[in-house]
């Protein structure tokens, strides 16, 4: 008797992993999955799954929202970082996908190099998800969009402007605008830009973003403002350096009366008032940041129900 190999699995490593229709159908899945969780009923069709979460890099939220939507999903998590699994040791990346692939069904890395990410996915015979990488955070992307979806609807054909550093967020908005059909209007410092990851991005429509050196003009006209923090993690030695660079790119009051009158201010937190962002902005009326955290929540359930089943009709 013979037996067959099982198929490859889907992984979520950029934005990039899915397509447009695939996108559709989890904004839909994202819709009935909070309405649920906000009238209290019970919704647990990840029952007897197990979610691996590995993290090399710290994380407040990304774990927050794994682990609280992942029991919420009826399933159970494994939680790991480097200093207690042999990711972090002598161990090959591959052997340790091989072997935890093999005792739970999903795993989340957040780590560093995208190419650590991807080693693991293609020993993985689990669905691997991407926590956050050096070059792209598809999750917090897709609750970005998410979030704007919910108060002013779909995003085909609108604006976003992205303030500050060319990382992997601006790198995953890129991606997700090429996909979804709007635009992506980008400032960075000199020294900060994305111009070095473009080639890597593999953008099919170059009219899907703008570079501006200009940060006010980069919110003209946008429906959308959004920003992060100075100095992601791992690039704290530059501290300084970033600071003085980056002294023209806070996202206040001003840069947001050059938006539109309605236009939404997204962080993805954490964020520090009086550098990236003003507080009068972060706290004020456009602001969606609260309901941007909680969304991780509710997007990374429909993406683990959509990688485990497939698409789920009810």
């Amino acid at each position: 008797m013979t037996s067959s190999s099982p198929p490859a699995p889907l992984h979520y490593l950029h934005f990039a992993s899915l397509d447009a229709q695939q996108y559709a159908h989890l904004f839909e899945r994202i819709r009935i999955i909070k309405g649920r969780f906000k009238r209290y009923e019970r919704y647990q069709p990840l029952q007897d799954r197990t979610l691996a979460m590995i993290f090399e890099k710290a994380s407040t939220r990304t774990r927050m929202s794994f682990e609280a939507g992942m029991y919420q999903m009826g399933g159970s998590v494994v939680h790991m970082t480097s200093t207690d699994s042999q990711l972090g040791r002598s161990e090959p990346i591959a052997d340790t996908a091989r072997v935890i692939s093999r005792m739970v069904d999903l795993v989340m890395i957040r780590t560093f190099g995208q190419d650590r990410l991807e080693e693991f996915a293609r020993h993985s015979r689990v669905p691997v998800i991407n926590g956050l990488t050096n070059e792209f955070h598809p999750c917090q992307i897709l609750a970005d969009i998410y979030t704007y979806h919910e108060h002013r609807g779909s995003l085909a054909g609108k604006t976003v402007a992205w303030i500050g550093d060319g990382n992997n967020m601006a790198c995953t908005w890129l991606q997700a605008a090429d996909l979804l059909g709007f635009r992506v209007h980008i400032s960075t410092p000199k020294g900060y830009s994305v111009d070095a990851a473009l080639p890597s991005l593999g953008l099919a429509n170059p009219d899907c973003y703008r570079l501006f050196d200009d940060p006010y003009e980069a919110c003209d006209g946008a429906d959308l403002v959004t920003t992060d923090v100075w100095t992601s993690m791992g690039y704290e030695a530059e501290n300084q350096a970033r600071a003085a660079a980056f002294a023209s790119w806070c996202v206040d009051e001003a840069m947001m009366a050059r938006a539109r009158p309605d236009a939404l201010f997204m962080h993805c937190l954490p964020a520090h008032r009086g550098e990236e962002v003003s507080a009068a902005v972060i706290d004020g009326p456009q602001s969606v940041v609260w309901d941007e955290a909680e969304n991780r929540m509710h997007v990374q359930k429909a993406l683990m129900e959509f990688l485990l089943l497939g698409r789920v009709q009810d």
